[in-house]
C-alpha cells in the first residue's frame, strides 16, 4: 500500500475518490502521528481544530495499517455517519478489502422474544403504541439488522421501544427461546468477523471495559483503539465505572415477573400479590425524597427519615421477593432470570446503603417518576489505566477540544493517560477575517438576579443586525427557559419575522433540520446544543453564550471531588473546574465557524471572561478571532457581510 504522504497527495487516492479534495498540511501531519502511533503501539492524543479533517486523518493509518481496529464515537449520529459515509468513502479510496460492523447497545435492536410477548400480551397504553407494536413486527419479519432506526414508520420516541426492546437485565442470554433470531446476537457475531467496528463511548465501556455483556472478546482481538470526541470519555468513564439502582429498574422487575408469573405460574398467587407491593414500595422511594426532581448528596438523604425508612422497607421487600421468586425459579427462563434480577438488585441496594470501597460518592437523582441511587468514583484515571493495560494495542484520543492552551495536562490527569505523546493542531479556517470575539460592555455580575435580562439587552442589537441564524447557549434550563421568553417579547414588541426555537420543542434532530430550512431561526439551547451541531453558511451566524459553563458547585459528585482535591493540598478550581469549563467553551464557539466561507459573531456576555485572571485562560484557548468589547465593531462586521 502507498505511503501515508502519497495517499494524501494532490494526485492521490483521495484526490482520485473525493470531489473538491484539497491537501490541508495539519491533516496529513496528524495522520503521520497517528499512524506512527499505531505502528508502535503507543497512546497518542490529538486536538484538530475545526476543518481539519479529523476523521480522515485518523481512518487512512487505521485502514492502511491491517489488523482489528475499534472507532468508539461520541454520539449514535456520529456513529452512523462514519459507518455510511466517512468509512466507505476511504475503503474505496484506499481500495482495502476490510470487512467494517456497525455495534450499538442492546436497546437499538428489536428483541423477538419481548416483541413476542408485548403481542400476546396487548396491553398497551395507547391504540396508537398497539399500532406501532404492529409495524415494529412487520418490520422484524423483513430486517436484516433489526436495527430501530431503520424502522422509519415507527417515531424513536414511541414508548413501544421501552416493551420490544431488551435490557441487560431482562435479556435471558443463550436461554432465551428466541436466541436463534436475536438481533443482538447477530451484530455482535458481525463485529466478532469484521475489521473494523464502530461503537459509540457508552457502549465501548458497557460491553468491552467492564465485560458486562459477553463481549470480553472484543478488545483482546484489537489491534487499535480510536476515541473519536474523546472530551466525553471522562465523563462517560466516571457513569460506568460507579454503581446504580434504580426505582424504575425495581418496578420493571415487578412488572416483568407478574408477566411471567401469569405466563408459567399462574398457580402462584403471591407472585402476583408481591409484585404488586413491590412496585408500590418503590414508587414510595421516590415520594419520600419530595416533588422536585434534581441531584441530592447522600448527606442529604441521610438526613431525611422518611426517606430512611422507605429505603429500609424496600430492601426487606425486595429481599422478601427474591426469595419467593426463587420457589418459582425453575418454572420458565424468564422467572429465572426475573430471580438473579431481584438478588442483584437488592446486593445493589445494599452496596448503595453501606459501601464497601473507600473513594467513591453516594448521591441520588431524582426524576419525574422514579429515583436513581449512584455511587460513583471520584477518580477514574486508575481504573481507567488498568484497562487500557494487557496485551499492547495503540490507543488514540482524538477531538477538537481537548487542550487547554495548547496542554494537555489536564486531560491525561483525568484519565491516567500519563505524559502521552500528543499533538495539536490549528484550524485551516482564516479566523481572523472570518469571526469576531465580541464581549459586551457593562455586563452585570453573572449571579444577579436580572442577569438574562441583561443578556438579550446586550445580545439584540446583534441579533437584528445579522438578522437571525442564532444559537443562544445557556448554562441552565431555567436561564434557557427564560431567555426564550424575553427573546419572544422582544421580536414581538419589534415587529421582527425571526422563527424562535427551544430545546425540547422536539427532537434534537427536527430542531435543527427546521433551524437549517428557515435560514433566519433563532435556536435557544442548552447542554445538548454546545457540541455535536453543525450548521454551515448564513443560517448560523451568530453564537451567543450566556455565561461560563461552570458545573453547578452543590452538585454532589463535583463537591465531593473539590473536597478531595482541596483536602489534598491541589487546587480544584484552577486543576479542574476550569479546564473543564475552558473544554465547554471550545465547544459551544465551535458551532460558528464550520467552512472557510462561514462568518459569523461568538458573543460571549459572562463578564469574567475579562475581569478575571482565569479568564485569559479561556479565551487564549479560542480559535484566533478578532477581539472586541465595542458593539459599533460587531455592527460593522455584519454590515459589510
Amino acid at each position: 500500500m502507498s505511503s501515508l504522504s502519497e495517499i494524501f497527495a494532490p494526485d492521490g487516492p483521495l484526490a482520485q475518490a473525493i470531489p473538491g479534495y484539497r491537501v490541508r498540511q495539519q491533516q496529513v501531519e496528524m495522520a503521520e502521528r497517528i499512524g506512527a502511533a499505531i505502528h508502535g503501539s503507543t497512546v497518542f492524543i490529538a486536538e484538530a481544530g475545526t476543518g481539519t479533517g479529523k476523521t480522515f486523518a485518523y481512518l487512512v493509518p487505521a485502514l492502511s495499517a491491517g489488523g482489528k481496529v475499534i472507532v468508539s464515537t461520541g454520539t449514535k449520529t456520529l456513529q452512523d455517519q462514519l459507518f455510511t459515509k466517512d468509512i466507505p468513502t476511504v475503503k474505496k479510496a484506499l481500495k482495502a478489502p476490510v470487512r467494517v460492523a456497525l455495534l450499538k447497545g442492546r436497546a437499538n435492536y428489536v428483541c423477538p422474544y419481548h416483541l413476542e410477548h408485548a403481542l400476546a400480551d396487548g396491553r398497551f397504553l395507547t391504540r396508537e403504541d398497539a399500532a406501532h407494536a404492529h409495524r415494529v413486527a412487520s418490520f422484524a419479519r423483513t430486517s436484516q439488522t433489526g436495527d430501530k432506526a431503520e424502522c422509519l414508520d415507527v417515531p424513536e420516541t414511541s414508548s413501544v421501544w421501552n416493551a420490544v426492546t431488551s435490557t441487560r437485565e431482562n435479556c435471558l442470554g443463550q436461554d432465551c427461546p428466541s436466541y436463534k433470531e436475536c438481533f443482538v446476537m447477530a451484530a455482535r457475531r458481525e463485529a466478532m468477523a469484521a475489521d473494523l467496528v464502530v461503537v459509540n463511548h457508552h457502549l465501548f465501556f458497557a460491553d468491552v471495559m467492564l465485560r458486562d455483556e459477553g463481549m470480553a472478546e472484543l478488545l483482546p482481538a484489537c489491534n487499535t483503539v480510536i476515541f473519536d470526541e474523546a472530551h466525553q470519555l471522562p465523563e462517560v468513564a466516571t457513569l460506568f465505572f460507579g454503581e446504580t439502582v434504580s426505582s424504575a429498574q425495581i418496578v420493571d422487575l415487578a412488572r416483568d415477573s407478574r408477566t411471567e408469573g401469569l405466563a408459567n405460574a399462574r398457580d402462584c398467587v403471591d407472585l402476583q400479590d408481591g409484585s404488586r407491593k413491590l412496585e408500590k414500595t418503590a414508587k414510595d422511594l421516590r415520594l419520600a425524597v419530595g416533588a422536585d426532581a434534581g441531584r441530592f448528596a447522600a448527606a442529604q438523604l441521610d438526613d431525611n427519615q422518611g426517606f430512611n425508612a422507605a429505603l429500609k422497607a424496600l430492601q426487606e421487600e425486595l429481599d422478601r421477593y427474591a426469595a419467593l421468586l426463587e420457589t418459582q425459579a425453575e418454572r420458565s427462563e424468564g422467572l429465572e432470570n426475573c430471580w438473579q434480577r431481584a438478588g442483584e438488585l437488592a446486593n445493589r441496594l445494599e452496596a448503595w446503603r453501606n459501601p464497601a470501597e473507600p473513594g467513591y460518592v453516594r448521591w441520588a437523582e431524582a426524576f419525574s417518576q422514579s429515583l436513581q441511587l449512584n455511587l460513583t468514583p471520584l477518580d477514574v484515571a486508575n481504573i481507567f489505566r488498568k484497562q487500557m493495560g494487557g496485551h499492547p494495542r495503540a490507543w488514540i484520543f482524538t477531538s477538537a477540544t481537548l487542550a487547554v492552551q495548547g496542554n494537555f495536562r489536564h486531560y491525561c490527569a483525568e484519565l491516567g493517560l500519563g505524559d502521552a505523546e500528543s499533538g495539536c493542531w490549528q484550524s485551516p479556517f482564516d479566523y481572523g477575517s472570518q469571526a469576531v470575539l465580541y464581549a459586551p460592555l457593562g455586563m452585570p455580575d453573572p449571579n444577579s438576579i436580572r442577569y438574562t435580562e441583561a443578556v438579550v439587552d446586550a445580545a439584540f442589537p446583534v441579533l437584528k443586525a445579522c438578522g437571525g441564524g442564532a444559537f443562544f447557549l445557556c448554562t441552565s434550563l431555567r436561564a434557557m427557559r427564560r431567555l426564550r421568553e424575553l427573546l419572544q417579547a422582544r421580536l414581538e414588541d419589534e415587529k421582527l419575522l425571526m422563527p424562535l426555537l427551544m430545546q425540547g420543542e422536539g427532537s434534537k434532530n427536527e430542531l435543527l433540520d427546521r433551524f437549517r430550512r428557515l435560514g433566519n431561526a433563532v435556536l435557544v439551547g442548552s447542554q445538548s446544543f454546545w457540541e455535536g451541531v453543525d450548521v454551515r453558511g448564513e443560517a448560523l451566524s451568530l453564537v451567543v453564550i450566556d455565561k461560563l459553563p461552570f458545573a453547578p458547585p452543590d452538585d454532589p459528585v463535583l463537591a465531593a471531588r473539590i473536597e478531595q482535591m482541596n483536602q489534598a493540598g491541589r487546587n480544584a478550581f484552577m486543576e479542574y473546574q476550569l479546564p473543564r469549563a475552558v473544554i465547554n467553551v471550545k465547544q459551544g464557539a465551535g458551532r460558528l465557524i464550520r467552512d472557510e466561507s462561514d462568518r459569523g459573531v461568538l458573543m460571549i456576555c459572562d463578564p469574567r471572561l475579562i475581569s478575571k485572571p482565569y479568564g485569559r485562560r479561556v479565551w487564549q484557548s479560542l480559535p484566533p478571532m478578532k477581539r472586541s468589547r465595542e458593539l459599533s465593531e460587531v455592527l460593522n462586521f455584519f454590515e459589510k457581510r
